[in-house]
């Protein structure tokens, strides 16, 4: 694999991750209350603990994204 194969790699994972998190995103912005109820009760927990998870989760994940995938095909588009 050279450098261009893995730029593209880089650049469609990315893509892939992104549509991911945005898709999450709205899922949880648009059905926060039916789906954290839902998860509450399967994992005997508070609606607020969980909706302070979702929060954690799209950051950890949005925080994923940029290190592992946007980052390294930035920096490979820079070298080519």
């Amino acid at each position: 694999m050279d450098i261009e194969q893995l730029t593209s790699f880089l650049g469609w994972v990315s893509v892939i991750n992104i549509a991911f998190l945005i898709a999450s995103s709205l899922l949880i912005v648009m059905l926060k209350h039916p789906i954290s109820r839902m998860h509450a009760k399967m994992f005997s927990l508070k609606e607020e603990d969980v909706l302070k998870m979702y929060f954690q989760y799209l950051g950890r994940f949005k925080i994923l994204i940029i290190a592992f995938n946007l980052a390294p095909y930035l920096a490979l588009r820079v070298m080519l």
